[in-house]
């Protein structure tokens, strides 16, 4: 679970900027809280609004950022892809932070560092208790001191001698071999799900893990869309009749393992999957079945369906697994309702939203321009952030459980329209005064 995402100087965001998690002690939908050990309880999802141009995506691209350098690393001499404040001529060459708080099995986590395009200044992971903090490594540049509780000390110093300048450490001791902290870069890896506008097919995989990217949910979810859409199938395409060039196909055959299976995207929206079994390489394409009138089914290919059946096929697997009640993921979706009707998306998010309890430690965080999502009935106040820009260019991000004014009955969206939350263009609005906003994050 993510508890807490805090940034500074990326991209808009000139100064610290946190996205919290924890749930504020209003009541209302407090039946689908997560309760994480006796202090903390955790809220099951967050939206994020905002006009174009404010914040939203840029928040998204730093965690996305953060997961692709925890996961992945970089090469030796590369530089860090990072992207501070470009408009404080102060802030492009100062150093971009990320801190993180996530609960691994149960088990609270800190982790956070400071970095350049050339290198790690700064990084630290700090186990958090209920009562006490103990910092497991903490490093300046080079240097990495660790919890002398921790075992292995001598291969530990080694490790962290052997790390580059433009490595995380955390990323370098998993590399190496080392188990200590590798339940925090699984959680990276495996538990944060990022899922770009444009992502294309590639949550299929998560549904099984058995010779099929299908399931009766995706189907059955489907069909209660009221997309036209019957089911969801493969067919069998040889792999020399793929339409790819003879330099992928070659790139395939050199590097898709035994047992392996690819998600390639082709021309027209198609896409396939391609897999080695018993050293044989096969290819199936997706394609959909419609209702004909007689009964029977018509197929279609996936480039005839509509640009928000597409959409949909793509996120119901991110839903399917986000419904299961033992689901431990944290789904990151930016523009969450694009070329989706209002409608669907609110059902997609009240089927999820239905599956959360006390008991479950799944989370959904989003972007979405949906007004039809403001809505107290659906989300609580706490779940419903919104990102401004500023006069001098920079983002600012925060809660509507910040404001005073909005009370739990209150029709926030008449409010956020009429300017009174921020979040929306300046476009010489006539409105009423702005709610009270209070900065420090004190709640009502």
């Amino acid at each position: 679970m993510l508890i807490r995402f805090t940034i500074d100087n990326w991209l808009s965001f000139a100064e610290t900027t946190e996205l919290s998690m924890v749930a504020s002690p209003e009541r209302q939908h407090n039946e689908r809280v997560a309760r994480v050990k006796s202090y903390a309880k955790i809220l099951p999802m967050a939206a994020v609004y905002g006009g174009n141009a404010s914040g939203k995506t840029n928040f998204f691209q730093a965690l996305n950022f953060v997961q692709r350098l925890v996961v992945h690393g970089r090469k030796p001499d590369s530089p860090i892809p990072v992207t501070p404040f470009l408009l404080d001529p102060e802030k492009p060459g100062a150093p971009s932070s990320f801190t993180l708080e996530i609960c691994v099995d149960g088990t609270f986590y800190e982790y956070g560092f400071t970095l350049t395009h050339k290198e790690v200044l700064k990084e630290h992971l700090i186990r958090i208790g209920q009562t006490t903090e103990r910092v497991l490594f903490q490093r300046e540049g080079r240097t990495v001191e660790f919890h002398r509780s921790l075992p292995e000390q001598k291969y530990l110093q080694f490790v962290a001698r052997g790390t580059r300048e433009n490595q995380l450490f955390l990323t370098n001791s998993v590399f190496q071999n080392l188990q200590t902290f590798e339940a925090v870069y699984i959680w990276f890896k495996d538990h944060l799900e990022m899922v770009a506008p444009d992502a294309r097919f590639e949550l299929f995989e998560i549904l099984s893990d058995k010779d099929s990217i299908f399931s009766d949910q995706v189907n059955t979810l489907l069909e209660q869309m009221d997309t036209g859409i019957k089911r969801l199938d493969t067919e069998e395409v040889a792999f020399k009749d793929l339409p790819f060039s003879a330099a992928v196909k070659s790139q395939i055959q050199e590097e898709l393992q035994e047992g392996k299976t690819l998600r390639i995207d082709g021309s027209m929206n198609a896409r396939f999957l391609v897999s080695r079994k018993q050293g044989e390489i096969r290819a199936k394409k997706l394609i959909s079945y419609h209702h004909a009138p007689d009964g029977g089914e018509v197929r279609f290919e996936l480039s005839q369906e509509s640009d928000g059946s597409q959409r949909l096929i793509d996120l119901l697997p991110a839903f399917v697994s986000l419904m299961a009640a033992d689901c431990t993921k944290v789904f990151v979706i930016d523009e969450l309702d694009r070329s989706l009707h209002s409608l669907l998306t609110k059902k997609l998010l009240e089927l999820y939203l239905e599956s959360c309890s006390p008991e479950t430690r799944k989370q959904l965080i989003l972007t979405t321009h949906d007004l039809s999502l403001m809505d107290q009935s659906l989300l609580r106040r706490d779940e419903m952030w919104v990102t401004q820009r500023k006069s001098d260019g920079s983002s600012q991000l925060f809660s509507f459980s910040e404001f005073k004014d909005v009370r739990y009955d209150k029709d926030i969206r008449k409010s956020y329209l009429q300017g009174r939350l921020g979040g929306v263009p300046v476009l010489d609005r006539v409105g009423e005064e702005p709610l009270s906003y209070d900065p420090s994050g004190s709640k009502n």
